[in-house]
């Protein structure tokens, strides 16, 4: 496994761990769950690009 490999993986479990806190985030605090949608969407977006 090289090392786009591993960074690919982990931006993608990174990814997967925030939208887990925007689900559990939002009916209690809207803030913190549009901080966790933003910062979700960067790493699977990076993710994206390193495949690509």
């Amino acid at each position: 496994m090289s090392g786009d490999d591993v960074l690919i993986v982990g931006l993608l479990a990174l990814g997967g761990f925030l939208i887990g806190g925007v689900v559990s985030f939002w009916p209690r605090n809207k803030v913190g769950a549009v901080i966790c949608g933003v910062l979700a969407a960067l790493a699977l977006g990076g993710a994206v690009l390193r495949l690509v």
